[in-house]
């Protein structure tokens, strides 16, 4: 049976938890009775959410995920606090701006280390818990990883490898009671969408340019409403909007030679422009982005890049 009596009590571990999509999830998970461990670096909104919902309900944790032993001492902390982990929700991500030839190579290994790495990190540090109580795990990908989108070289790579990073997972865990599921999304109206529409023209002529559905941007709330659908079915894929998985059944069509020259067609328009703006900008990523990297690294959600795509 699915709905509110099958979050009551659980505990979901949320990184990138203090914005967005982690926040909203969060917020609808403790109102069907579940108790979360939110984890980010950006500790006033923390704060806030947490006195929101409710001690008895919600905690955090200052923690970066390419930080092993921080999500170590999040999980612990999870534990400590609520008796175990029931399900992980692996959530944070960031992005670059610009091609290949113009991104900032230090930039590009940032969000490799935390889409991928990150990704690992907190699964790895919550595994014994997961499968002590036979749990769940959602790891956030993209829609990135069925149609890459160019300019986000970097993004697109991390996202397909979360994916099948995912596919492995449920390969290794399913025999021991434990599901695991990929959700990928098309634009969400996170902080890094508003961002990128904010910090490039071209960005806005790319999503303008999309045929249908495929330009449009869903928002937070109905994106953290089939996130929390996907965690009470323990589902495998988790596809927001909906149409999102007709991409996934027609990736091999996506890289025929076809649709590589429509997308050619579009890119020799919008990317000269990009990488103009992004030399402009002075730097291969949002505003919030580049600050938090200036320290210690990204929070997931102090960039909040989860989830454009």
């Amino acid at each position: 049976m699915y709905g509110w009596r099958v979050l009551q009590g659980k505990v979901v571990l949320i990184t990138g938890g203090a914005r967005g999509v982690g926040a909203a999830t969060a917020s609808l998970l403790v109102a069907r009775g579940a108790r979360v461990v939110l984890v980010d670096l950006d500790a006033e909104p923390l704060r806030e959410l947490v006195a929101q919902l409710g001690p008895a309900q919600a905690t955090s944790i200052l923690g970066d995920v390419t930080e092993l032993a921080d999500m170590e001492a999040a999980v612990a902390h999870g534990v400590e606090r609520f008796g175990g982990i029931d399900v992980v929700m692996a959530n944070a991500g960031i992005a670059s701006y610009g091609t290949v030839g113009v991104v900032d190579p230090a930039v590009f290994r940032r969000v490799i280390d935390i889409n991928i790495t990150g990704v690992f990190h907190t699964v790895r540090a919550a595994l014994a818990q997961i499968e002590q109580r036979k749990g769940y795990v959602l790891v956030v990908s993209s829609e990135a990883a069925y149609a890459p989108a160019p300019g986000l070289a970097a993004y697109n790579a991390s996202k397909a490898g979360v994916e099948h990073f995912a596919n492995a997972l449920r390969l290794e865990l399913g025999y021991k009671g434990v599901a695991v599921g990929s959700a990928h999304m098309s634009w969400i109206d996170t902080p890094m969408v508003q961002d990128a529409k904010h910090d490039l023209s071209a960005f806005r002529e790319m999503l303008d340019s999309l045929p249908g559905p495929l330009g449009a941007t869903t928002s937070v709330e109905q994106c953290a409403e089939a996130f929390v659908r996907g965690i009470e079915k323990r589902a495998a894929r988790i596809n927001v909007p909906g149409w999102v998985e007709l991409l996934r059944l027609f990736k091999p069509l996506l890289s025929s030679r076809f649709f590589e020259l429509v997308s050619r067609r579009d890119a020799r328009r919008t990317l000269p422009l990009m990488d103009e703006e992004v030399a402009r900008l002075g730097r291969s990523a949002s505003a919030r982005v580049t600050a938090a990297g200036a320290g210690h690294g990204e929070s997931a959600e102090t960039a909040q890049a989860v989830e454009s795509r």
